[in-house]
């Protein structure tokens, strides 16, 4: 398997043609208020988007995962992962799986995340090294290095781009509308409705309507390599992540094509095509299973490389809120709302159990009461909203039926 053709290009592009298993027809991505994301090509063509940028992240990390042993593929195997269990030591989710990766609520949330945020070095009062970001992101989630990162929950600056990136697309596209009936074999008649007994309990006759798609179908990839270059990982870590870059999009052709029950896919006889650099050619799927091993022993060793945290859901939720005065604390709020007095090596903090039967608001009314409190309210409330912001590079996967 030969990668120094790579060595020196900005961009690995790839491209596959593809077509329904069976028949002509097939479902995209879509969402209940919107429907499928249809629009107009730059020469007048009707387009589709079968399957998002974030969605087919999701796809990509999948192939990596083999979810009945609740470990990596066996190619994969000595790569780094989070893995979340709970106070009884089951297994709850992993870095891989959740969408947002190491931003998952589950991990930056649990006992055993302060070593990773260490790692990652930041300081609200320096300029961020995102090289650093990136040396703790090799060593305990390479798969972030992929697929970006944005760990608003830290610092706003923390933060990766996607070094690869896939979508589906389909042109020339038509309708096909049809529709479906459910019906109910013992309340057919619309008394059920005076009894409380309609359509959204599930009871009596149901008409509905579907929208398939019938079109030319490509799949794109986009490997960024100067932005893997750029992280200054070294040359052993650099061929790792194109590797296994290649690993998920060959994988992905492979097994991940069925991305729907009304959507499963199967490549032209072409195959992916190299669009640049046209002199390389695409390893197969048994050259990058066979080599990822020694790559893999190269950057991480012998050592173990899953990383273990703990989700306590009772401990797990709470807020930290900086810049503020300091409260009034009622009684009925004491367990959950704690001040903490500035320090030399930090500055006064307002710690908050987040409670679902309090709203914002109606914190800030109780924490800073009355005319007098009215511009500490106001700060609470945007201070809580901009540590509630984030998340604009790892969606989770789309709405899909």
């Amino acid at each position: 398997m030969n990668l120094d053709v790579l060595k020196d290009q900005p961009r690995l592009l790839l491209k596959a043609s593809l077509k329904p298993l069976q028949g002509t027809r097939f479902q995209p991505t879509g969402f209940p208020d919107l429907g499928a994301a249809t629009y107009d090509g730059p020469d007048g063509r009707k387009m589709l988007l079968v399957e998002s940028a974030q969605s087919m992240a999701n796809r990509l990390e999948k192939v990596c995962w083999n979810e009945v042993n609740d470990d990596w593929a066996d190619p994969l195997k000595g790569l780094p992962v989070v893995k979340v269990k709970d106070n009884a030591g089951n297994s709850l989710t992993n870095s891989v799986l959740e969408a947002h990766r190491l931003n998952s609520p589950y991990i930056v949330n649990a006992e055993g995340f302060d070593a990773i945020m260490g790692a990652i070095g930041y300081d609200r009062n320096k300029p961020f090294d995102r090289r650093k970001l990136a040396k703790a992101l090799l060593q305990y989630d390479p798969n972030s290095l992929l697929h970006g990162v944005f760990m608003e929950k830290i610092g706003g600056v923390v933060r990766l781009p996607r070094t690869i990136t896939a979508f589906i697309e389909a042109e020339d596209v038509t309708v096909a509308a049809y529709g479906g009936a459910k019906h109910d074999r013992v309340r057919q008649s619309k008394d059920s409705e005076q009894e409380g007994r309609t359509s959204k309990e599930g009871f009596g006759n149901l008409i509905y309507h579907k929208d398939d798609y019938c079109g030319k179908i490509t799949a794109y990839f986009n490997l960024d390599l100067a932005l893997i270059r750029g992280l200054g990982l070294g040359e052993a870590a650099e061929k790792l992540l194109v590797a296994l870059a290649l690993f998920k999009i060959q994988h992905f052709f492979a097994e991940g094509l069925r991305l729907r029950a009304a959507c499963d896919l199967e490549a032209l006889d072409n195959g992916v095509t190299i669009q640049r650099p046209s002199k390389f050619d695409l390893p197969e799927i048994k050259k990058l299973d066979d080599a990822l091993p020694t790559l893999i022993h190269k950057v991480y060793g012998e050592g173990d490389a899953v990383t273990t945290v703990i989700w306590d859901g009772a401990k797990a939720g709470a807020k930290t809120l900086e810049g503020l005065p300091e409260p009034q604390i009622p009684e009925n709020l004491k367990k959950v709302v704690k001040w903490k007095n500035a320090s030399k090596k930090s500055p006064a903090k307002l710690e908050i159990k987040v409670q679902d039967d309090l709203s914002p608001e109606q914190l800030a009314e109780q924490l800073y009461p009355g005319d007098d409190g009215a511009k500490a309210r106001e700060k609470f409330l945007t201070v809580w909203n901009s540590d509630a912001e984030g998340g604009d590079a790892q969606e989770n996967e789309e709405g899909q039926p």
